[in-house]
């Protein structure tokens, strides 16, 4: 192997790097859509099956003084962090999609 086929064989490697970047970029720009979709579709259903603190009685004009305090538990709580985790990354995703748009 003499110095001519050593060198071609590492400018062959030096792009790799660059190649394999921008196909992981192209697999991340098809999947970022239907990940957004999937989470809004989570993040809605969250925010749909928490519970009211107003209540009823709040939305219509009635004394709403036993709903100043109210302690997440359980169900509640669990449904509270997935809407907040939720809402985060589909904001992340969002703006991920749109630096991959300016880029392309």
């Amino acid at each position: 192997m003499n110095l001519k086929d050593k060198n071609s064989y590492y400018s062959l490697f030096a792009f790799l790097p660059l190649i394999c970047n921008n196909c992981h970029m192209n697999l991340v720009a098809q999947i970022l859509p239907y990940a957004q979709i999937i989470l809004a579709v989570i993040l809605v259903t969250a925010i749909l099956l928490q519970q009211s603190s107003a209540g009823v009685g709040g939305a219509l004009g009635g004394n709403s003084n036993e709903s100043f305090h109210h302690t997440r538990r359980g169900f509640e709580k669990f449904l509270f962090y997935l809407s907040i985790i939720c809402g985060v990354l589909f904001a992340l995703f969002a703006l991920l999609s749109i630096i991959i748009k300016a880029n392309s």
